[in-house]
């Protein structure tokens, strides 16, 4: 999943403009430690333009999160279809977070990261990071068979993948711990899921 280039960001209307700048500096830098003031002189508008179209910072974070849903939902989906269709679930799961978590702007789970900056003091945050991973988990869940208790099994799946992400987060994206979570991933989706089991892809 990638951000908008910067060229490609100062040519977007006022809102968009602040909606970008504001994605790409809280995931980089933080939610706490970036100011209103820094987005408004990153994207280059006023304060009068700023506030016009978001009165508050918290309604900038619950946009911009309402955006890096969207775009890591669709990425996520379509990159855990895609390696689905030649590989089994458990190693499908490994082969898309490989994709992510290498990158070289990899800063963690958004909803993560912004539930425990920000998340004690706007309960919307929270409901927003609640919404999100119940969305990761059921696009997992849509890759397991139809069996009792497949929503125990996306759940645990999902809760792997939050390991790993931390992990890859807390290792600076060092590609050996990389490789260890990832295996470790797959290792455990294993062991979770049903014999022979490879996805509804692959059903």
């Amino acid at each position: 999943m990638q951000m908008l280039e910067h060229e490609d960001v100062a040519a977007l209307p006022a809102r968009e403009r602040i909606l970008e700048t504001a994605h790409r500096l809280f995931y980089r830098e933080g939610i706490r430690a970036t100011g209103v003031d820094a987005v408004i002189a990153a994207a280059g508008v006023t304060k009068v333009t700023f506030y016009r179209h978001f009165p508050s910072k918290g309604e900038l974070i619950d946009a911009v999160l309402t955006l890096r849903h969207g775009r890591w939902m669709a990425w996520f989906t379509s990159a855990l279809q895609r390696h689905a269709r030649r590989l089994p679930l458990s190693r499908a799961l490994a082969a898309t977070l490989r994709e992510w978590l290498s990158r070289l702007d990899f800063r963690g789970c958004a909803f993560i990261n912004a539930a425990v900056e920000w998340g004690g003091s706007e309960p919307a945050v929270l409901r927003q990071a609640a919404t999100h991973k119940q969305a990761m988990t059921d696009a997992i869940g849509a890759h397991l068979p139809d069996i009792p208790q497949r929503e125990a099994l996306a759940q645990a799946l999902a809760l792997a993948v939050d390991g790993c992400i931390v992990q890859a987060q807390i290792h600076a994206g060092v590609p050996r711990e990389i490789q260890a979570s990832l295996k470790a991933l797959t290792l455990l989706a294993q062991a979770l899921l049903p014999e022979n089991a490879s996805g509804a892809a692959d059903a």
